[in-house]
């Protein structure tokens, strides 16, 4: 280690009680979150797509890539929120415990809470906690909900589509949303019979489309790939991207729209409608105007 990277030894411990104290809106976060200063040129990754891309294994591959690089990497992993507690399933996590010890990485899990798009204002929140604390790069592995996914561009810098494959037949319906968040797609698993013909087909696809990104080809279980994945990363000037002024907009956007409902809890709302739904006159729409009278 640097003397230099000595010296600015990320105190993991105070780094997650402030996140933890964003997440769940502590007293202090609004006061913390204000007083953040970060480098803007730390590159935050995000990574989406469908279920069974190998995500997780690939931001393992990423990790050990960057770590050979001496860089020091924060992960948010966003699992599915339970229905039950409204927490994080923690899955992502359990499988990152490769590099979970290791003293230049940092692992979070963090719950959707009920965002359609897989993230949430915390994530946001949070990610710019990770950039503040010193970090050289950010990586958000989204949970794979499939196509409705495109929240991710509102955060990284660099959003990658994982795909695999099996993903054949799908490959036409991709909407063009997903195709406009894209700054790269991703075909890992890419030593499988057909993955040279899927990683063709999808180039086609995007050219079809006008958009022009590039498609890499990985096998993250045996790291083929990667380094050219973290090359195409490290050669973005995100700072003035296109995008930039969009991306910013929409955190914007998510902030305001985020705390215009912040005293709305869904737990406290769930065991209100639980005492009236049963009754004979209840109504969704007279009683959703009653409570946001009251």
């Amino acid at each position: 280690m640097s003397s230099t990277k000595a010296e600015n030894k990320i105190d993991f411990k105070l780094l997650a009680r402030h996140l933890t104290q964003v997440e769940n809106n502590l007293p202090g976060a609004d006061d913390l979150l204000k007083g953040l200063k970060f480098n803007a040129n730390v590159p935050v990754i995000g990574l989406t797509g469908p279920p069974g891309a190998g995500k997780s294994t690939l931001v393992n591959a990423l990790i050990g890539e960057l770590l050979k690089e001496g860089k020091r990497i924060a992960v948010l992993a966003v699992d599915p929120t339970s229905p039950f507690n409204m927490g994080s399933l923690l899955g992502d996590r359990i499988r990152m415990t490769s590099h979970f010890n290791h003293p230049d990485v940092f692992i979070r899990s963090v719950a959707t809470r009920g965002w359609v798009g897989g993230l949430s204002v915390k994530t946001m929140e949070m990610t710019d906690v990770l950039k503040a604390a010193g970090f050289d790069t950010i990586i958000i592995e989204t949970v794979g909900v499939g196509q409705s996914e495109i929240d991710i561009a509102g955060l990284a810098d660099i959003t990658m589509v994982v795909l695999v494959p099996e993903s054949g037949d799908e490959i036409q319906h991709i909407k063009s949303g997903l195709m406009e968040i894209a700054d790269a797609f991703i075909v890992n698993k890419a030593d499988r019979d057909n993955g040279d013909a899927f990683a063709n087909n999808l180039q086609k696809l995007i050219h079809y489309n006008q958009v022009q990104v590039p498609v890499f080809k990985t096998v993250a279980i045996n790291n083929t790939g990667i380094a050219a994945v973290l090359e195409h990363v490290y050669t973005q000037d995100t700072t003035k991207s296109i995008k930039k002024l969009h991306l910013l907009t929409e955190k914007v956007y998510r902030l305001i729209q985020y705390n215009r409902m912040h005293d709305i809890e869904k737990n406290k709302l769930r065991e209100i409608i639980a005492g009236v739904y049963l009754k004979s006159d209840f109504n969704i729409y007279r009683f959703a105007d009653d409570f946001m009278n009251s």
